[in-house]
């Protein structure tokens, strides 16, 4: 349920706000991938990665699809095709 005065078409939600507890963590992460001398394992993570970033890219996109066209339907709008 949306707060009462937060407007309808607002995008707020999709700013990202990490706490310091996350940036330390996605920091800590970062500076091991660095430091990281084997070719292999860099390799392996890269591929990781890529899958993962693909896997999560679709999954985004079938969600703010979802996300557009419950707040067309809240608001009255009609889905355009």
């Amino acid at each position: 349920m949306l707060p009462k005065n937060a407007p309808l078409n607002s995008f707020d939600w999709m700013v990202v706000k990490p706490s310091l507890e996350e940036e330390l963590t996605l920091e800590r992460s970062i500076r091991s991938i660095e430091d990281c001398d084997n070719v292999d394992v860099l390799s392996q993570l890269c591929v990781a990665m890529a899958r993962q970033q693909w896997h999560q890219g679709k999954l985004l996109k079938q969600a703010i699809g979802q996300i557009s066209l419950l707040e067309a339907v809240l608001s009255g709008g009609e889905q355009k095709p």
